[in-house]
């Protein structure tokens, strides 16, 4: 005998040693009669040819019938059979007759009786489905043949009779299609029932056969052949067939007593159902007294696969998602406003064990009525997987070639069952990504969107291992809007910026150009523009972007009356483009900069002079100079060292109060594509996908608003009230007695006048605190390179004879220089540098006292626009040109004057990578160690400049 239990070892055992035989079912226990007992989980019934002897909850007795006797239908007797035993042991009767074992009193007979029934005229009787009782055949039966039989040119199927020569139902073709996998399949389901199915709902006009033939029809996918007469041939042949009958709700596409679905396969109908009339309720994002709703109130009309309708049931809770969740999360999708996506893989075991056989639904939207009532609004299907003449005709993105259909099922494991449907089907269909699309109408300030369509794709899996197969389903709800309009504005934008950047950008070449003092436009004038001009773009870029996100972020979350959708993931490339481009210009922009500071040309002017004399030495030679301390330029040098990196924002601070707002206060969850504008959430909550425009809005919130504060705090307060490093730089510059001269440019650049007003700064210590007494009562003259005046600092534009004899010292000692060691240093190497660095440092002083005539310049003013547009209208011709400059603009050459860019470079690095790797922790960390490494490289280069430049021996700088 067979058995399902751990005890079967030990039920065969019993068997073999009693007489008696018993059939474990799984109810209750189950016992060898008299002897012992099966634990509880349990019960019995007899083999067949046994009969029952006794039974009661843990006891079951059986006995063998004799050879020529069959067991009565009750199981309690034995009882001889007229026409020979079926493999259960107990009577059988041949067709057309009905089996009789007791008389009218009940008694039991000694012989079983077969009974023919009367199938003529008037009882029209035939065996019913037990075989104990004759009933009154199907009327189908009566109506062709005047009789209980079925004969000639007349079709039995499905238990009823009907004349299939006259119709298309003698070409019906009972297989189903696997357009994926490219199997057409027998199909035993259809066997059984769809010719009978299709026969009952055309001649008879049965509403449950019309919604089973229906159902064959959406698992075959909609799909339609002319040259076959399948599932949804014969229905479109039906449903053509029965215009008479008139339709339902005024609605032509719904066949009174047919289920709707198909909307038609007219060109462009498809566009008119979604967008021809707004759906007639309106949405918010916030629950408010104007009767707008929240949510989406889903239901769907539930039919089994025979066509018999279940109900009505809503679709929270997860009916049609078929990945595990709590409540909460499944009932979000429904939450207006809120981008739904659930991702899951399921087992296909799990799958044909929750869906024996397939459930239908016919899904619609729910809204209150003016009268108060409850109102439905069908949705609209796209079947991707829909066959028209052989063709994916939804695949497409043509919405004017769509189909659009209505009903849907989850898990079809019953057409793809070959010879039984007790097998394992040979291939089953999944339901294994169903999208919601719901779109806003344009121009609405009140939440009026289009009816939604839901978008439907099966997956077909032929059956191989069941535990080991698995199928990745999906479930998500999107929203949508007309986004021309925005990105009209933005074209417009970048187009206008764009131009003026052109314009801005040949203003600042023509500036270089004359800061080179150059004439001729050349190879290097168009790249000087490519380079300028990728560093305004990238402006531009930044300043729409970062407003493209601020608009997004505050008007999506901040509206009441919702007016706006976040662009879907796809309609992002463009703007990710933008930024991506802002942040390569940006990069080349910066990199340019970086370049030109680490290039730059600087002099230290030293103007002490000897002011004692050595006494005349014992053998009468001749009196010398204290020679002049070369410490104080050192001490310049490494203080200009020191501030060419110094920022008015501090990169980690930045970074961990970025981080704060981010992740600790919850300033990211604004950029999650739902309604709600709160910081904080439930972790039993559904947690929507990111907008990539939302992230880079807060994020480009976060860090420009943590700079500016920053660069504010800096300016305002910290250099103000603490330190000014680059103000005290110029004050110490004049206490040493050292003036910095520098060329940004080949004939531009900047002067900080350090000569000290005392005549000189190498003394002790209580000759420089009286200096700074006289200094602080007006005792003395002001610090100013011209009588009378405080200006220290001066943009400069040297003449090209003034820049042709400094390239001439500038070589010579370049030539000469050499690398030097505290031992086993050149002593004429040295000699020659000491020698160029006096001669520069002589040339310079005499440049700044007038000594030149040639190389005369004289001091002036700034226009308004001048300093304005950053360029200069004169040309340093015969004379050169310091203009004033009270803002130290010799910054310029530092990362503090460059701070502007730094901000719009880290700000643009910091969203890359985070557009990249949807990390905010990450991209922070990334982006400090950006930063550490290029001011590590500034430091480092520069330094080396700085030594090379000034000739300051580089061991000295520290």
């Amino acid at each position: 005998m067979l058995c399902i239990c751990k005890y079967c070892t030990w039920i065969d055992q019993v068997l073999e040693e009693s007489s008696s035989a018993v059939r474990l079912q799984p109810h209750g226990t189950c016992s060898r009669a008299e002897k012992s007992q099966l634990p509880s989980g349990f019960s019995c019934e007899c083999l067949p040819g046994y009969k029952l002897l006794s039974r009661n909850d843990n006891h079951v007795s059986c006995q063998k019938c004799p050879d020529n006797l069959g067991v009565s239908a009750d199981g309690w007797n034995c009882i001889r059979c007229p026409a020979g035993l079926t493999s259960f042991g107990t009577c059988q009767c041949s067709s057309g007759k009905i089996l009789v074992e007791r008389d009218i009193n009940g008694t039991l007979l000694h012989e079983a009786e077969c009974v023919e029934c009367d199938d003529s005229e008037p009882s029209f009787t035939w065996p019913d489905a037990s075989g104990f009782r004759c009933a009154r055949c199907h009327q189908t039966f009566i109506n062709k043949t005047n009789s209980c039989s079925c004969h000639q040119p007349n079709t039995l199927a499905g238990g009823i009779c009907f004349n299939g020569a006259s119709h298309t139902f003698s070409r019906v073709l009972s297989t189903i299609r696997f357009g994926q996998l490219g199997i057409l399949l027998r199909s035993e389901w259809l066997s059984m029932h769809l010719q009978s199915s299709a026969a009952a709902c055309l001649l008879h006009s049965n509403q449950t056969a019309c919604q089973a033939l229906g159902n064959m029809c959406v698992m075959n996918m909609h799909s339609t052949s002319p040259q076959s007469a399948d599932a949804c041939s014969l229905f479109r042949y039906i449903f053509s067939s029965t215009a008479a009958l008139g339709v339902v709700h005024s609605i032509a596409f719904w066949r009174t007593n047919i289920p709707w679905l198909y909307y038609d396969d007219q060109p462009g109908l498809a566009a008119r159902v979604l967008t021809a009339f707004p759906f007639p309720e309106n949405f918010s994002f916030k629950l408010n007294d104007e009767g707008r709703n929240t949510n989406l109130k889903f239901l769907a009309a539930l039919y089994d696969v025979r066509g018999k309708f279940i109900g009505w049931r809503s679709l929270n809770g997860g009916l049609l998602q078929l990945c595990p969740d709590n409540t909460r999360r499944l009932d979000a999708a429904f939450i207006f406003g809120t981008t739904y996506e659930q991702n899951c893989e399921m087992s296909i075991s799990k799958l044909l064990h929750d869906h024996p056989e397939p459930v239908f639904f016919d899904v619609y939207l729910s809204y209150g009525g003016s009268d108060g009532q409850q109102n439905i609004w069908p949705v609209p299907v796209l079947n991707l997987n829909m066959q028209h003449n052989e063709q994916f005709i939804n695949a497409g993105i043509g919405i004017n070639n769509w189909i659009l259909t209505r009903r849907i099922f989850l898990v079809d494991s019953l057409s793809g069952r070959e010879n039984t449907l007790t097998s394992l089907p040979r291939v089953i269909r999944i339901a294994s990504r169903i999208a919601i699309s719901i779109s806003l109408v344009p121009g609405t300030h009140k939440g009026t969107i289009y009816p939604p369509l839901m978008i439907v794709e099966y997956t077909d899996i032929q059956v191989q291992n069941l535990e080991n197969q698995i199928v990745q389903v999906s479930f998500s709800v999107q929203y949508e809007m007309n986004l021309s309009d925005s990105l009209i504005q933005t074209d417009v934008a970048l187009g206008v910026l764009g131009g003026l950047a052109v314009l801005w950008s040949l203003l600042k070449t023509a500036a270089w150009k004359r800061r080179i003092g150059s004439q001729v436009i050349d190879l290097q004038t168009v790249a000087q523009f490519l380079i300028l001009y990728a560093g305004v773009l990238a402006n531009v870029f930044f300043a729409v972007t970062v407003g493209t996100g601020f608009y997004w972020l505050l008007l999506f979350k901040g509206q009441q009356h919702v007016s706006v959708l976040l662009p879907l993931h796809n309609d992002e490339k463009d703007f990710i483009t933008y930024v991506t481009s802002a942040f390569i210009l940006k990069a080349v922009h910066f990199l340019h900069t970086l370049f030109s500071q680490l290039s730059i040309h600087i002099f230290f002017i030293d103007w002490e002079r000897p002011k004692n004399k050595l006494p005349k030495s014992e053998g009468g030679g001749k009196s010398s100079t204290f020679p002049v301390s070369i410490w104080r330029t050192y001490f310049i040098a490494n203080e200009w060292n020191e501030i060419q990196t110094v920022r008015k924002i501090n990169p980690l601070f930045q970074v961990l109060v970025v981080l704060f707002f981010l992740q600790i206060v919850g300033f990211e969850n604004l950029a999650l594509r739902d309604s709600s504008s709160s910081l904080t959430r439930d972790v039993q909550d559904y947690t929507a996908p990111w907008s990539r425009i939302l992230r880079y809005g807060v994020a480009t919130a976060l860090w420009l608003v943590i700079g500016c504060l920053q660069i504010l705090f800096f300016s305002g307060i910290y250099e103000r009230f603490v330190e000014d490093k680059i103000r005290q730089f110029v004050d110490l510059c004049s206490m040493s007695n050292i003036s910095v001269f520098m060329l940004s440019h080949r004939c531009y650049g900047y002067y900080i006048h350090g000569r000290s007003v005392h005549g000189h700064s190498d003394t002790n210590m209580e000759e420089m605190n009286l200096n700074l007494k006289r200094e602080a009562e007006n005792m003395c003259s002001q610090r100013g390179l011209q009588p009378n005046t405080d200006i220290q600092t001066f943009q400069i534009s040297i003449s090209s004879r003034t820049r042709a004899q400094y390239d001439r010292i500038h070589d010579n000692f370049m030539k000469n220089r050499g690398p030097s060691r505290f031992l086993h240093s050149s002593t004429s190497i040295s000699e020659q540098n000491t020698k160029a660095y006096h001669t520069m440092n002589k040339f310079l002083s005499s440049f700044i006292d007038h000594a030149f005539k040639d190389m005369d310049y004289f001091v002036k003013d700034k226009l308004l626009l001048e300093r304005i547009l950053s360029m200069e209208f004169m040309e340093p011709m015969e004379r050169s040109i310091f203009y004033n400059d009270e803002s130290h603009s010799f910054s310029d050459v530092l990362f503090y004057g460059h701070e502007s860019t730094l901000l719009i470079f880290d700000t643009l690095f910091f969203c890359i990578v985070d557009i990249m790797s949807q990390n905010f922790v990450l991209a922070a960390i990334i982006t400090y160690l950006q930063q550490e490494f290029f001011r590590r490289i500034r430091g480092a280069i520069g330094q080396k400049n700085l030594a090379s430049k000034t000739l300051v021996d580089e061991r000295f700088l520290i």
